[in-house]
């Protein structure tokens, strides 16, 4: 039997390659696209969020009927600080980004396919079928690289409804004046409605992070501190995002060998923060607007992004050596502490990943929150693990 012919398949129904769908279907329908999925929804179980600052104008036009929820501000609570920020936050549910795929491409969304294998120009299915493309774009999210060395975001999140209002109007982006560990912790929450709270127990460290167990027991302890009583629980997602601290761009992408990618996958992610929406969104915009999709053009253009990416994130991988390699972890909270003392400009541009020569010089400028040797060392990144790495 003939294989499938399609102009882009898109392997994996996650964030990246969503986004690509739509812009997609929005700037040129005629496209024959076709996303597979192997588990029974695309999105999986996940809530990204993203800063007002983060997007165009434009972007946030089309992203538009992805968002669940949208804020006025957040805030953020350390030890002797408690600052609100007045940028809006918006958050997108798995359930919500589902429900979006499958109105947008109908027939063209396969669920429950699990991939066998994939090239630049073809895909094989578990059950033995083949499809092909001018270009497959693997977006099936992270995989560890020798070419990157990170560090963690290891984090449990779990959504209830609550017996009583928890009096909360905007997102806690980060409670660190809690317990510590072996490295920076911090409680996320975002609520939902009146009644109903995401609270994540995260974690920034060097290795898989504390066992789901000991997060449950985080997250039930952190509401009884705050006066909430837990009623049901929803659901619970978990997950680790890569903190990139050095690596060989060049040769991540030699590893690539021509296969397109897109998302985590292709290592486009805030190198200190993890998220991903931002970067997807940009990518998104610069698949939908390549004129030649076959594999090896669009391969490039990917690449070429990625590189350029990359170079700007380059302060951002000193920032996570010294979040990471320098000081006790169990003072390493002071690092963001300082950071959240600055003007709120400086920290939107932050998130956005656009900071100027000035933010740069303001983030170092002061009294260091960690040793100033220690920091010195992990800047120059003067540990086993990073020697080999030596293009930041």
């Amino acid at each position: 039997m003939a294989a499938e012919q399609w102009d882009l398949i898109l392997a994996g129904g996650g964030l990246a390659n969503g986004l690509i769908a739509l812009r997609l279907r929005e700037r040129r329908p005629k496209l024959r696209v076709l996303m597979l999925e192997a588990q029974d929804a695309p999105g999986g179980n996940h809530t990204w969020s993203f800063h007002h600052d983060d997007l165009t104008p434009e972007q946030h036009r089309w992203l538009a009927p992805l968002v669940s929820h949208r804020w006025q501000g957040y805030d953020v609570r350390f030890p002797q600080l408690v600052r609100g920020l007045e940028r809006p936050y918006y958050s997108i549910t798995s359930e919500q980004f589902a429900q979006v795929m499958r109105a947008a491409l109908g027939e063209n969304l396969r669920v429950n396919v699990p991939i066998a294998s994939l090239s630049p120009t073809l895909v094989t299915l578990a059950d033995g079928s083949c499809l092909t493309a001018g270009a497959v774009i693997d977006g099936r999210g992270y995989r560890p690289e020798p070419a990157v060395i990170t560090g963690s975001q290891a984090f449990l999140g779990q959504e209830w409804t609550l017996r009583a209002p928890h009096g909360l109007t905007r997102p806690i982006l980060m409670d660190a004046d809690v317990a510590q560990g072996n490295g920076y912790r911090f409680v996320y929450t975002l609520p939902l409605s009146a009644t109903r709270l995401l609270i994540e127990d995260t974690h920034y460290v060097d290795d898989s992070g504390p066992d789901a167990a000991r997060a449950r027991t985080h997250i039930r302890d952190y509401a009884a501190r705050q006066g909430w009583i837990l009623d049901e629980m929803l659901r619970e997602e978990q997950g680790v995002l890569p903190i990139t601290l050095a690596g060989r761009i060049d040769r991540f992408w030699r590893q690539r060998d021509g296969q397109p990618c897109s998302g985590l996958r292709a290592g486009l992610y805030h190198a200190t923060t993890g998220y991903s929406l931002p970067d997807a969104a940009a990518l998104a915009e610069i698949v939908a607007a390549q004129p030649d999709l076959r594999a090896p053009a669009l391969f490039n253009a990917i690449r070429q992004f990625a590189l350029t990416r990359w170079r700007r994130q380059r302060f951002f991988r000193v920032l996570n050596r010294m979040l990471f390699l320098a000081g006790p972890p169990a003072r390493r909270w002071t690092v963001m502490r300082r950071f959240y003392q600055l003007d709120d400009g400086l920290i939107a541009r932050f998130y956005a990943g656009r900071l100027t020569v000035a933010d740069r010089a303001r983030v170092l400028i002061g009294k260091p929150p960690v040793p100033v040797g220690e920091a010195l060392l992990a800047i120059l990144k003067c540990t086993p693990r990073l020697r080999a790495h030596n293009n930041g």
